[in-house]
């Protein structure tokens, strides 16, 4: 079994409260959930209206496809006009961990 998590830290664009930072959060957080089956929450700065830190994990048998899904994560949340990426911190835990 293989477990792979990724952090994002993102910052946001033209945002102004905290009700437009969800605006923006929760439509990414979805589509990681909805394209690619994994656990994806906003996990830090939830104070903050123009950062966000978003998490996920996934869970797979096959570790060339868990980098793959985890790659494909990466690259949405980078394609993602509104916002700017700061950072992404992999992690990657084997059956050797």
């Amino acid at each position: 079994m293989y477990v792979g998590t990724l952090s994002f830290d993102l910052l946001l664009g033209d945002v102004h409260s905290l009700k437009e930072k969800r605006s923006v959060v929760r439509p990414i957080v979805a589509e990681l959930q909805r394209k690619y089956a994994v656990s994806a929450a906003e996990v830090d700065h939830a104070d903050l209206h123009r950062r966000a830190i978003i998490g996920l994990a996934a869970v797979s048998g096959d570790a060339a496809h868990l980098t793959d899904v985890l790659d494909r994560c990466e690259r949405l949340v980078a394609g993602r006009p509104e916002v700017e990426l700061l950072s992404v911190r992999r992690r990657f835990h084997g059956d050797d961990d």
